[in-house]
């Protein structure tokens, strides 16, 4: 096994449950540089969207600019941000994460293959006391279209501050994975086929993911999940990272960008 890899117990649970966490990965300096990176990322985005194409759906407002997909809070005219995503290419401390070992080893071993890939990534900044929540769902039918391999997209949840029931933490069914792709919900909004119909899950059996800053939570593309808003004074930010088998293309982008596990000595300063 190596240094950070998964132990059989860890890779047996993810299977079965479809999620696994390892609380406080990173140092609280660590911690710090991504909050930092977040923030930098959180400012260019802001200011991009000047000059970015701006559209709504479902009567939310996004912006394309920066290469990337930009999303303003769900409260109307709101001047905060939601999402922004892809995020590795607007701030080198965020990029250096994705390639740290703490990440990429235990995802080797839930894929079995050593040669790794981006898929995707996103900045969530849920911001205190306006950040809104994530209807259930998986991330699987949002990716369809573009990719054959759905059950090869591990994700990487790494929690840039303290994570609970108040500010939004996340939360999941767990094995809701081993059913596969769940038919969407029904409705008039345009995105309501990308949420999970509720008559294919059992929402009482949620588990509420409360982590410290610098844990990593990995669950399944197919896993159901979700998060309430956040009612705190505190923001809940959290980047979450798509790997895949190396030979694949980034989700949009259309070129490859291969992963490395790299010592995680290089995340501050390196």
């Amino acid at each position: 096994m190596s240094l950070f890899g998964l132990s059989p117990e860890e890779k047996a649970r993810y299977e079965r449950d479809g999620y696994l966490v390892r609380e406080a990965v990173l140092t609280r300096e660590e911690v710090d540089c991504l909050r930092e990176g977040a923030e930098a990322v959180r400012l260019r985005a802001l200011e991009a969207v000047a000059t970015g194409t701006h559209y709504r759906v479902d009567g939310n407002r996004y912006v394309e600019a920066v290469e990337a997909t930009i999303q303003y809070e769900h409260r109307p005219e709101s001047s905060e941000l939601r999402v922004v995503q892809p995020f590795h290419h607007l701030d080198p401390r965020l990029d250096r994460l994705i390639e740290d070992a703490r990440l990429v080893e235990p995802v080797q071993g839930i894929l079995g293959c050593s040669r790794l890939a981006l898929f995707t990534d996103k900045l969530n900044l849920k911001p205190a006391r306006e950040g809104s929540g994530f209807g259930w769902h998986q991330d699987s039918p949002y990716w369809a279209p573009e990719a054959s391999h759905l059950d090869r997209l591990p994700n990487v949840m790494v929690a840039l501050d303290d994570a609970d029931r108040e500010n939004g933490c996340l939360r999941v069914i767990p094995a809701s994975h081993r059913r596969g792709l769940l038919p969407g919900r029904r409705g008039p909004a345009r995105l309501d086929g990308l949420f999970t119909d509720p008559a294919c899950f059992d929402a009482s059996r949620q588990v509420a993911l409360e982590v410290p800053a610098g844990s990593a939570i990995f669950f399944a593309a197919h896993l159901v999940h979700g998060s309430e808003p956040n009612r705190s004074s505190r923001p809940r930010r959290a980047v979450v990272i798509t790997y895949q088998p190396e030979g694949f293309a980034m989700f949009r982008r259309g070129v490859e960008r291969r992963v490395c596990p790299r010592d995680p000595a290089r995340l501050v300063g390196g």
